[in-house]
C-alpha cells in the first residue's frame, strides 16, 4: 500500500496566496467609506481624461503617418522607371507598413480608458466599489502599456529590423556598405522618434496615485530613461545605448 505524502501541491499554495492577496484589497476598499471611494474615482477618471488627447494624437498621428509614408512609397516603386529608386521605395513601404501594424496591433490604452471607465454604472456602495477596481485596473493598464512602449524590447525589435533592411540594401540590391548603413540610419532615427513622442503621463499618474493613497499596487513603473553616447573606433564611430 502506497503511503499518502504529506507534501502540500506548491500549485495549490500558490493559488490560495493569490486567492488571499485579491481579498485583501477588495477587503480594504470596502473598508473605505463611501466618499472617499467616489474621490478616487474622480481623481483616477481625471488622470485619465487629461491623458486622452496626447495619447490620440501620438496614436493616431503616426498611424496616418505610416499608412500615408506606405501608400506614397508603393506607387512611386511601381510607377519609377529608376531600379534603385523602386528598391528603395518597395523596401521603405515594407517597413512603413510594418510600422503601421504595430500601431494596430498594440492600441493606446490611455486612449480609450476615459470611455470605458466612464460608462460602468455607479450610485449604490456596491456599484462604486466595483467601479473603484476597474478604475485603478484601467490606470495600471494605462501605465504598463506607456511602459511597455518605451521598453527596451521595442528598441532591441525596431533596431532588428533596421538592420536587416540596411543587409538587403547592401546584399539583396547589391549596393555599398555605406547605402546599407544609410538606410539604418535613417529607419532608426523614425523609430526612435516614434518611441520617444510616445506620451508617459500615466506612468507619472499611476505612481502618484500609488503614493497618494498608499494602495501598496506600486509596480514601481517609473518613466523609462535611455542614454546615448559616441565614441571612436577603428574606421569609424561607436554608439553606445543604455536602456
Amino acid at each position: 500500500m502506497k503511503k499518502r505524502s504529506n507534501r502540500k501541491n506548491p500549485g495549490i499554495i500558490l493559488f490560495i496566496i493569490c486567492l488571499f492577496l485579491q481579498g485583501s484589497h477588495i477587503t480594504a476598499q470596502e473598508a473605505l467609506p463611501d466618499s472617499a471611494v467616489k474621490e478616487r474615482i474622480r481623481v483616477i477618471q481625471e488622470m485619465l481624461d487629461k491623458g486622452k488627447r496626447n495619447a490620440n494624437i501620438w496614436w493616431y498621428g503616426w498611424l496616418v503617418g505610416y499608412g500615408s509614408a506606405t501608400a506614397v512609397q508603393g506607387v512611386v516603386a511601381i510607377v519609377s522607371d529608376n531600379l534603385a529608386t523602386r528598391q528603395d521605395m518597395a523596401l521603405g513601404a515594407l517597413t512603413t507598413l510594418l510600422g503601421m501594424g504595430g500601431q494596430i496591433i498594440s492600441p493606446m490604452v490611455p486612449g480609450f480608458a476615459p470611455e470605458k471607465l466612464e460608462a460602468i454604472p455607479e450610485g449604490t456602495q456596491e456599484e462604486n466599489i466595483r467601479k473603484l477596481c476597474e478604475a485603478e485596473k484601467w490606470l495600471e493598464e494605462s501605465a504598463k502599456r506607456e511602459k511597455e512602449g518605451r521598453s527596451w524590447k521595442i528598441h532591441a525589435l525596431d533596431g532588428a529590423v533596421n538592420i536587416g533592411c540596411g543587409f538587403i540594401v547592401w546584399f539583396g540590391f547589391k549596393r555599398t556598405w555605406l547605402d546599407g548603413l544609410a538606410n539604418v540610419a535613417l529607419n532608426t532615427a523614425i523609430c526612435e522618434a516614434q518611441i520617444f513622442t510616445q506620451p508617459t503621463r500615466a506612468i507619472k499618474d499611476y505612481n502618484t496615485y500609488c503614493r497618494k493613497y498608499k494602495t501598496g499596487q506600486n509596480l514601481s513603473l517609473q518613466e523609462p530613461k535611455v542614454t546615448w553616447s559616441f565614441s571612436m573606433v577603428p574606421g569609424g564611430i561607436g554608439i553606445r545605448i543604455v536602456f
